[in-house]
């Protein structure tokens, strides 16, 4: 059964990313690109009823185009690009026993040139994971993290919103490095921070709902784990601007008494008074002078 993603959806911004939190905390690199198109795949799986191995899913040119916001001509290199690559990655995920278990995203994929289409099936041991099939599980708006250039940033961004309830979460460095699969990478914690952390820190902060700070601590001279306090953007509400008040007082055809008495002739009535200056403003208006 094929599964699309609605070519230019109005309801982007409602598109959302739905994780049991064993796939959040899981083992795993995919490239930014890669990455993508998990996210905008798992946003289009029915959760009202069961997934199957052989429903497929399609995502096109067009999709990719509007809910990234990238050129389109760069669109078609991006998903050919993909289906080069995509089966050959791996996840390492705890299972129901607390074993952990190694398995391919996905099962299948298909480019299909003439059309700029990518269809893929999600591997079997992935499924539960991804529907309300776990108990605990994490969910977020695609456009959150669509604008992010840091495959860092939407990982990170994702183990703090599963947090979201607390506005805090500290996580020990190795364990990070582990899960971001770069435990062979960055060895000085300077290079960790410059490279890795801060970039995606900046990224949370300028493009998701969440503003996010961190502190570090130290196990003797050696910085272990870092404590992250994060908390919801506040609304910008726009207030309608005030409209000017009408003149305060009693009026006679719309001019104030008051004027009125300031500006009345000797022998004219209040009414009289009224209609002449309302008679003035009309000819000022109609032919102001030069």
């Amino acid at each position: 059964m094929y599964i699309y993603v609605d070519s230019l959806m109005k309801n982007n911004d409602k598109r959302l990313v739905v994780k049991a939190n064993k796939l959040i905390e899981a083992s795993y690199y995919l490239t930014l690109n890669e990455q993508r198109l998990i996210l905008l795949a798992i946003t289009k799986v029915r959760r009202d009823s069961a997934l199957y191995t052989q429903d497929e899913f399609v995502i096109s040119a067009e999709d990719w185009v509007s809910t990234f916001q990238v050129e389109s001509k760069n669109a078609y290199r991006d998903l050919q690009a993909i289906s080069r690559q995509l089966f050959e990655r791996y996840i390492t995920i705890e299972n129901t026993r607390g074993n952990p278990l190694m398995t391919r995203w996905i099962s299948s994929i298909e480019y299909l040139a003439k059309d700029g289409k990518l269809v893929i099936t999600f591997a079997q041991k992935i499924l539960p994971f991804l529907t309300v099939l776990e108990k605990e599980f994490t969910k977020y708006r695609l456009e959150f993290v669509s604008k992010m250039t840091s495959i860092y940033a939407v990982r990170l961004y994702e183990l703090l919103v599963q947090w979201n309830s607390t506005g805090t979460r500290e996580i020990e460095l190795d364990w990070l490095k582990k899960t971001f699969q770069i435990t062979e990478t960055y060895a000085e914690i300077r290079n960790f921070k410059a490279r890795v952390l801060e970039p995606a820190i900046t990224q949370i902060n300028t493009h998701s709902d969440l503003t996010v700070s961190y502190t570090q601590r130290k196990t003797g001279r050696v910085v272990t784990h870092f404590t992250f306090a994060f908390s919801p953007k506040a609304a910008v509400e726009t207030k309608p601007r005030a409209r000017k008040k009408p003149p305060q007082g009693e009026t006679i055809h719309g001019v104030l008494k008051a004027d009125i008495e300031r500006l009345a002739r000797a022998g004219e009535s209040y009414e009289q008074a009224a209609a002449r200056i309302k008679q003035q403003e009309l000819i000022m208006v109609n032919h102001p002078s030069n």
